[in-house]
């Protein structure tokens, strides 16, 4: 599903990234955890398109996409790329349906038939009751759901989430992470999730361990 070639990115003098392969199959969920500074951010906004590495590839389905001209890259992320960051991003003056919409309009998708697509997915999490409701009177587990609905909206093959469950508390961090799981079964699609939340990472497939911006072992990053 995604190849990751010896991707290397730098901020001025600093060194973020220092050659980082890996591979990771369709229908994994797979976790990225380790320090804060460790480069894991970075590495999912360079795996997600929204930042070039320095040098070196990402792929999809054998698909070279880093190198894409700006408007064929957008055009790629908004179809095949779902994100899920901490804090939800929901737009204040749109309702829950309205926020959810927003991908499939972007990328051209028929009003009804995005209200239709987003209706479903938000009576999956169980929000068909909060469509009319703006995020201001959502709770906090719910506005992360109506984030995880417009992660979904264009059926993408990939969701990436940055410490999705870093701003909620126990009950709702429990929901989310089951919720994950049970996404992948229904919809098919690949988890990277960055997370320093241990219960989550030992939920996952298979956990990368990132520390000064290389991949290691995770002997490596208890040291």
């Amino acid at each position: 599903m995604i190849e990751i070639k010896n991707i290397h990115k730098s901020y001025g003098s600093l060194e973020v990234l220092k050659g980082i392969d890996a591979v990771i199959e369709q229908g994994e969920i797979v976790s990225i955890v380790g320090a804060s500074g460790a480069g894991k951010t970075t590495l999912l906004q360079i795996v997600g398109t929204l930042d070039k590495p320095d040098c070196g590839e990402i792929l999809y389905d054998g698909r070279r996409v880093d190198n894409l001209p700006d408007r064929e890259m957008a055009r790629f992320r908004n179809g095949n790329i779902g994100f899920v960051f901490q804090f939800h991003q929901l737009l204040p003056e749109f309702t829950a349906l309205e926020n959810v919409m927003i991908p499939a309009l972007i990328g051209g998708k028929k009003q009804s038939d995005a209200e239709q697509e987003a209706k479903r997915i938000l009576d999956f999490l169980s929000l068909s009751d909060r469509l009319g409701h703006k995020p201001a009177q959502l709770s906090g587990g719910e506005k992360q759901r109506v984030a995880v609905a417009r992660a979904l909206i264009n059926r993408p093959s990939v969701i990436l989430a940055d410490e999705p469950s870093g701003s909620l508390d126990s009950k709702n961090k429990i929901e989310l992470h089951k919720l994950f799981f049970d996404l992948r079964d229904e919809f098919k699609q690949t988890f990277v999730i960055v997370t320093h939340d241990e219960t989550l990472a030992r939920m996952t497939d298979r956990t990368l361990f990132m520390k000064d911006g290389s991949i290691v072992s995770p002997a490596s990053v208890e040291e």
